[in-house]
């Protein structure tokens, strides 16, 4: 959600000039008589204020020279729950940061190159090598037209950015900072399969480009989906009610401890500002992906290692659900529990169908979304349990999930 330019005021819907202009008489003018009255009215009305405006007040009740400011009445003590606040945003505040995308222009012959800011989000301090993670959709403008990462930090200080690692299926990515080690305060983190609806949560970031600012509020659901810019399902995601806006993106959602336990990456909202539906990727996926993305610069997608027959052609065929295997890897998980692609009959020529994959641990696949859908739950490593029908008799096999 980084945050865009401000947009200029809606037009009046009837496209009206809220400020009409004069037009041009159609026949000639009577003005002179009645510019000549005003003019009169004003010098009259001018003179009466000149006479009287040294009076004004002189005598009035209602004013007091001697006034004085008043004495403020103090504060009572904080009480448990603010002081845990105020104490959480104090220890955290140094592991957030500004990640701007910036483009260098030239102004002119003697200005030199200069950074013009073209969007901005938020991110946190990863570790003390100066890794900085945010979600991929505030750097994706860095990475697909080169544009340049500013990342700001809670001092106000300033560093260029890199981007070592992305993951879009899960709307994440790494930024590498060179930072002094005493900048570098990593986040601390948490889990989120312990997570409770109902619990307390804080977001710091920087909306609208406002920077460290935090929220607070609950988490309001669990479990959630949505979709990540390479549409595929983001799941398990925390829903909260704590303010998230433009410019939130990449910030961190914690608990009450100040751990991380979620990346606010969206909110549903019709008017595009904070209406309480907030969304943010569970703190357990991002560890496993950054980690991956920090040893690799991408990740591995769990996969059965077979390619599949195109959707509408395989409906053409008659077969109104699930998805079928057109070709196996001869060395992948799949060809090792045994099932098959497409084939052809040596004596009549004719192709026979694949194994046709209906389901996935039981989770029925009726296209080959779900199956997507279904996948992203899982590492590579993990086994499921493919259902499959084949000459019309259903079986299920165990198969390893690999990493492409």
């Amino acid at each position: 959600m980084s945050a865009a330019p401000d947009a200029p005021y809606p037009r009046d819907p009837y496209h009206r000039d809220p400020y009409p202009r004069a037009r041009p008489a159609s026949r000639p003018s009577s003005a002179g008589p009645l510019l000549l009255a005003a003019l009169i009215g004003v010098g009259f009305g001018a003179g009466v204020l000149w006479f009287v405006s040294p009076h004004l007040g002189r005598d009035a009740p209602h004013l007091n020279p001697n006034a004085v400011e008043r004495v403020a009445d103090p504060r009572s003590p904080l009480d448990s729950d603010e002081q845990r606040a105020v104490n959480l945003f104090k220890d955290c505040k140094d592991s957030v940061v500004n990640v701007d995308t910036v483009v260098r222009v030239r102004r002119g012959l003697n200005l030199g190159v200069q950074e013009q800011q073209t969007g901005t989000g938020s991110g946190f301090v990863w570790d003390e090598d100066g890794r900085i993670v945010t979600n991929f959709h505030v750097v994706k403008d860095a990475v697909t037209n080169g544009r340049g990462l500013r990342v700001v930090m809670s001092d106000r200080s300033t560093y260029d950015g890199q981007v070592i690692g992305t993951a879009p299926d899960y709307d994440l990515a790494v930024v590498q900072i060179s930072a002094p080690k005493d900048k570098l305060k990593k986040i601390k983190v948490g889990h989120s399969s312990d997570l409770e609806v109902g619990q307390k949560v804080f977001a710091i970031g920087n909306p609208f480009a406002l920077s460290l600012t935090m929220t607070s509020g609950i988490i309001s659901a669990l479990d959630r989906e949505i979709e990540s810019s390479t549409d595929r399902p983001i799941t398990g995601v925390i829903q909260t009610d704590a303010s998230i806006n433009p410019g939130n993106s990449g910030g961190p959602l914690l608990d009450k401890d100040g751990r991380l336990i979620g990346v606010n990456t969206a909110i549903t909202s019709p008017s595009g500002g904070n209406v309480g539906i907030g969304f943010a990727i569970p703190v357990d996926t991002v560890n496993s992906v950054v980690t991956e993305l920090i040893q690799r610069g991408r990740i591995l997608k769990p996969d059965l290692g077979v390619k599949f027959v195109d959707e509408r052609r395989l409906r053409r065929a008659g077969f109104a659900n699930g998805v079928m295997i057109q070709e196996v890897d001869p060395n992948g998980p799949a060809a090792k529990a045994g099932l098959h692609g497409l084939s052809q009959d040596p004596q009549t020529g004719d192709v026979e169908p694949g194994d046709l994959i209906v389901a996935i641990n039981g989770e029925e696949v009726r296209k080959t979304a779900d199956l997507g859908r279904i996948l992203a739950r899982f590492k590579v490593g993990d086994k499921v349990k493919v259902a499959y029908e084949r000459a019309e008799k259903r079986a299920e096999v165990e198969v390893m999930l690999q990493g492409v």
